[in-house]
């Protein structure tokens, strides 16, 4: 098991990547660099072996595919995961990973919007999202992180070997930063700078499908990780509608005796039993959430007693 182990997953960035390998050998000269490449058509991997990074592949495309991958075969007491296009200085590098190993923090988060993003980045709806969904997350899940949307990162091993990665694509910040904040996990922020791509290097995030899918993503995971807020709301929604519809037909019948518009009653009925029957849909996928948490900390407890379990054996290697 290393001490530290840098993940760099990469697609197309051989105009950075081996400035990149040598900054975070520069940083961190105890670590070890992993660089993953996803199909690049380039010289990527080439020029990171050169540069003195460990290469592997990833066939399957996409951004969450590749850390699936990471996550799966090595194992480490701190990974630092950093994007392969030389946009984070690694002067904070040192500070994150000790934020891990000497804090106990299980993810750290590089904070990038408290520094010089919005300056840097030149694509004012990437800015918009970032602030977007940095403000539904955390009214929607009543945390404080920074930065979404990061892809400078440091966990645990506790983090890494509990964390089941479902997305495929860039949505896997998003999923990430939620899956810490459900099973109360410690999150830190650090605050890094950031600079926009060089000359010539392209970013593989197209601001409005994969803007969407994240946003979609966001939505899936308060769904299933807040069921009895999210089927509430919908509930609260149809009653709603229900006693506004049925108010005037309630006030004809208190002054005439008579029911007028018999379908309308009909569709409030029907959206009143809805209701209902959504807000015990949440009851119970609320109950089902309360029993996944507490087999995730025998879980996480599994865990840790792996990792001690480890660390014990390579002392006496």
């Amino acid at each position: 098991m290393e001490k530290i182990a840098v993940l760099i997953p990469c697609y197309n960035e051989e105009k950075t990547i081996e400035k990149v390998v040598c900054d975070v050998k520069e940083a961190l000269p105890e670590a070890v660099v992993y660089v993953y490449d996803n199909n690049s058509t380039d010289r990527t991997a080439e020029l990171a072996r050169k540069a003195g990074a460990l290469v592997r592949f990833e066939h399957k495309q996409g951004k969450g595919n590749v850390i699936r991958r990471m996550f799966r075969e090595i194992d480490a007491e701190c990974y630092l995961m950093i994007d392969g296009d030389d946009t984070y200085p690694l002067e904070c590098a040192k500070e994150m990973a000790e934020q891990v190993l000497g804090h106990n923090a299980d993810m750290v988060v590089g904070d990038r919007l408290s520094s010089t993003y919005f300056s840097e980045n030149k694509r004012p709806f990437h800015n918009f999202g970032n602030s977007l969904m940095r403000y539904g997350i955390n009214r929607l899940f009543h945390t404080e992180i920074k930065d979404i949307m990061t892809g400078y990162r440091a966990f645990s091993y506790e983090f890494v070997k509990t964390f089941p990665v479902v997305s495929k694509g860039f949505e896997i910040e998003t999923e990430m930063t939620i899956h810490a904040v459900n099973y109360n996990m410690q999150v830190e922020n650090v605050v890094v700078e950031y600079r926009d791509r060089p000359e010539g290097s392209v970013s593989k995030l197209n601001t409005y499908s994969d803007g969407l899918r994240v946003i979609r993503k966001m939505m899936q995971l308060y769904r299933n990780y807040k069921p009895l807020h999210f089927f509430g709301a919908i509930c609260a929604v149809l009653i709603l509608a229900a006693v506004l519809l049925m108010f005037p037909i309630f006030k004809v019948y208190l002054e005439s005796g008579l029911v007028p518009r018999f379908p309308t009653l009909i569709v409030c009925g029907f959206m009143a039993l809805a209701g209902i029957q959504s807000f015990f849909a949440g009851m119970i996928l609320e109950v089902m959430d309360a029993k996944d948490k507490r087999d995730f900390e025998y879980r996480l407890a599994r865990i840790s007693g792996e990792k001690r379990r480890k660390q014990k054996e390579q002392e006496t290697d």
